[in-house]
């Protein structure tokens, strides 16, 4: 199977270069970044750490979709519908993993799912799958008068808060409680609040250091507390997820697909 990486050139591309090149079954379709940055004309594998792998780093998207079975974007919410738009073209699947898109990026991608697979996640760890999944099947399985409070920590650096996995267990809470999320989110608090309405879901964003990403999903009842926590130690984890999820969309049906569907969890 090719796979392409589009912004090659960060820190996340370049984990990706590192893990197509050690899974088995698996070549590099091609890489690219942006036009101007320091990476371009470099060799992905050099780029990488990793020995020369014949693969130069270009600015030519067309060409890398054209060229590859499936691509994964780890890059921004602007170049989404462009990406989408160039996986319908060539019939490559899209393994999307940017967080913080809006409505016309959303549009994008259900219309090139009408061609291709489409795979999206707001973070590809597959302990943060199975935490989404805990989450609601904790929240089904509560009264509603249990709180529930959604905290998380990353870098400094993360510029949408919350994280988009901090409100996809937002959702899975929500789906397990029948609710929508947006009329029940609490997503910050200040001054003279009042008590805490019933049935809300509240979240609590903190920035600093280095920090690559924890989450917490408090259930807060009467007289006790379930507490359910991951937290990723290296973001080699989001590359292996990703070409895991690459993996899985070979030979699939066009049509949106989540990590659920990869580790066979919406069975």
């Amino acid at each position: 199977m090719k796979i392409g990486i589009v912004g090659g050139g960060g820190r996340m591309g370049q984990m990706l270069i590192r893990q197509v090149a050690r899974t088995e079954g698996v070549s590099l379709a091609g890489v690219t970044d942006r036009d101007g940055a320091a990476a371009v004309g470099q060799d992905a594998g050099l780029l990488a750490g990793l020995g020369p792998l014949g693969v130069a780093v270009t600015v030519d998207t067309n060409a890398l979709f054209a060229a590859a079975d499936a691509v994964i974007d780890f890059t921004s919410p602007a170049a989404t519908p462009l990406h989408a738009g160039l996986a319908a073209q060539h019939q490559t699947a899209l393994i999307l993993g940017t967080t913080g898109l809006d409505e016309a990026a959303e549009e994008a991608l259900a219309v090139a799912a009408l061609s291709v697979p489409i795979l999206k996640a707001p973070n590809m760890s597959l302990g943060v799958v199975l935490l989404t999944e805990l989450v609601e099947r904790v929240a089904r399985s509560l009264e509603a008068d249990w709180d529930i409070e959604i905290v998380e920590m990353h870098h400094r650096h993360k510029v949408d808060a919350p994280s988009g996995t901090a409100l996809a267990l937002g959702e899975a809470a929500a789906r397990g409680r029948g609710l929508d999320l947006a009329d029940h989110a609490i997503r910050s608090r200040d001054g003279y609040t009042g008590p805490r309405p019933v049935g809300d879901i509240g979240f609590a964003t903190l920035r600093g250091g280095d920090v690559i990403g924890d989450h917490t999903v408090v259930f807060a009842g009467q007289g006790e507390r379930i507490e359910l926590t991951h937290k990723a130690q290296s973001r080699d984890i989001y590359a292996v997820g990703a070409v895991r999820a690459a993996q899985w969309c070979a030979g699939r049906a066009p049509g949106r697909y989540s990590m659920v569907d990869v580790l066979g969890l919406g069975q």
